[in-house]
């Protein structure tokens, strides 16, 4: 196995800092406004952009860009918020839906108010739009798999 160029250990650490520093950034942004953490605007977010309002826990798990341990927990304390409610699944009462509600509905509105100038103040400021685009399209490149198991 080939050991990785300089170039590339240097890609991978400058990667996960630059992660770690802008989410942190914006999570300290949000709850500077006093709302709750990025993986709660994560999950309404999904929500609200499914025609029905409603998804499997599974389905959020899948959609979610920051990592949940304990959605189950998570969305507990949602559901006692008043920001999503469970119900049953049609036709099949083993299985439940996460909806939003027109209160989550409501934060995720107040919160993007917040994140939406801190994701610009954090990358849109520092970054050209097409540097910004130019980045995007290098990250979905590490995102998809090859179609062969080596480099």
């Amino acid at each position: 196995m080939q050991e990785p160029s300089d170039a590339v250990t240097d890609a991978w650490v400058s990667l996960i800092r630059a992660g770690k520093e802008v989410a942190g950034g914006i999570e300290a942004e949000l709850k500077a406004a006093g709302f709750p953490g990025l993986t709660w605007y994560d999950v309404l977010l999904h929500l609200k952009k499914q025609p029905d309002g409603r998804s499997a826990p599974r389905e959020i798990e899948d959609a979610a860009l920051f990592e949940q341990y304990n959605l189950s927990r998570l969305l507990d304390r949602m559901e006692a918020e008043g920001l999503v409610c469970r119900i049953p699944f049609p036709g099949d009462k083993r299985r439940q839906l996460v909806e939003i509600t027109e209160e989550g509905r409501a934060l995720q509105r107040r919160m993007w108010a917040v994140y939406g100038p801190a994701i610009n103040r954090r990358i849109g400021c520092k970054l050209t739009n097409s540097e910004a685009g130019q980045l995007a399209a290098l990250l979905l490149k590490l995102m998809k798999p090859k179609n062969d198991s080596g480099c």
